[in-house]
């Protein structure tokens, strides 16, 4: 009994000094928000962010009512580093508009964008944090060094198919002329973990079409918080602006985990003007293949020693436990945990 206590203070200072890669003990998806958070998914894992809404559209200057359907699919993919993720994003939407004089039909892909995002900065990385295992609250305390936000940058391109309804404008970086157009993408992305981690704030900011004549500029900001091991939920607020089209959007929802590798969420989108006005409601689910991926512990800073009693025999004595002893205590920490919740 005396070994096992020994060991767990051991491992009480030793765990402030490692912290695994992007990948996450259960899936992290950037479902139901329209945020790309600053992680990837980890190398060599892969996955599938699935979601259907209905949409309810009515401009009081053009005298047009629409409602129809839609769905999205985002396919993440970790490969190479662990900051390195490759994603491919697909919006597809069918609706019927009614005007006074006709109603007709309007389906096509409302977005195709193919891009990589890379981790540049890690808060946490190399960041030694005291641990004071006699006072819980002492360590859950703020700290200033929550402000500073992980960083990474996102770069890919907008594919625009020919003779489709929802292109944002045709005159752009032509490629392949006869089949589509291309327009470069960019974002910058932030993310801060506040209090113990429940709290995250995530920021994008956006430059779309960048080629074209008429590029846009916007930002989305979402603030999320874990109430339990499987509920979460989020607002959010979503500026876009263009010569040809600028909105202000509020969203809000929920996530819920049915497993380590499966979300499903919900949520609900209204912006701020009547020019048109908009309205969506939507579903969806997120699901992780990580069965390759393998966790990679990395010492962040000096592991403190811990000190050896002795007694004559030398019965008692105390090893720094390995690695592998490490993260097999904190995979159970963490079963433990999320039993309780």
């Amino acid at each position: 009994m005396l070994k096992i206590k020994n060991f767990l203070i051991a491992c009480l200072f030793l765990l402030p000094q490692y912290f695994f890669s992007q990948h996450t003990d259960v899936i992290n998806s950037n479902r139901p928000g329209e945020t790309m958070s600053a992680f990837s998914v980890g190398k060599s894992v892969i996955q599938g962010e699935v979601g259907l809404y209905g949409i309810h559209e009515k401009h009081s200057l053009q005298d047009y009512e629409a409602t129809g359907f839609g769905t999205d699919f985002t396919i993440r993919w970790g490969l190479f580093h662990e900051q390195l993720e490759f994603i491919g994003d697909i919006q597809y939407q069918n609706e019927k508009f009614t005007t006074p004089a006709t109603t007709f039909r309007k389906s096509n892909f409302r977005q195709t964008v193919f891009g990589a995002k890379y981790l540049i900065y890690d808060p946490f990385k190399r960041y030694n944090k005291d641990i004071n295992i006699y006072s819980y609250n002492a360590n859950k305390k703020f700290s200033w060094r929550q402000l500073i936000p992980a960083i990474s940058i996102f770069a890919g391109a907008n594919f625009v198919l020919r003779d489709n309804p929802y292109a944002y404008n045709t005159n752009t970086l032509n490629y392949y002329s006869n089949k589509f157009n291309v327009s470069p993408k960019l974002m910058l992305i932030t993310q801060n973990h506040f209090g113990d981690g429940r709290w995250v704030l995530v920021t994008n900011l956006i430059a779309d079409y960048i080629s074209s004549d008429n590029p846009g500029y916007g930002y989305v900001l979402t603030l999320t918080r874990g109430f339990n091991s499987k509920w979460s939920g989020f607002l959010e607020n979503q500026g876009y602006k263009s010569d040809l089209y600028s909105d202000a959007i509020v969203r809000g929802g929920a996530a819920y985990l049915l497993s380590r590798n499966v979300q499903v969420d919900a949520s609900v989108s209204k912006n701020l003007k009547n020019s048109p006005s908009l309205l969506y409601g939507g579903i969806g689910f997120s699901i992780r293949y990580d069965d390759k991926h393998k966790n990679k512990l990395v010492n962040y800073g000096k592991a403190k020693k811990v000190k050896k009693t002795k007694d004559k025999k030398d019965k008692n004595k105390v090893e720094e436990p390995t690695e592998e002893e490490i993260i097999d205590y904190q995979q159970k920490e963490r079963e433990r945990k999320a039993k309780y919740e």
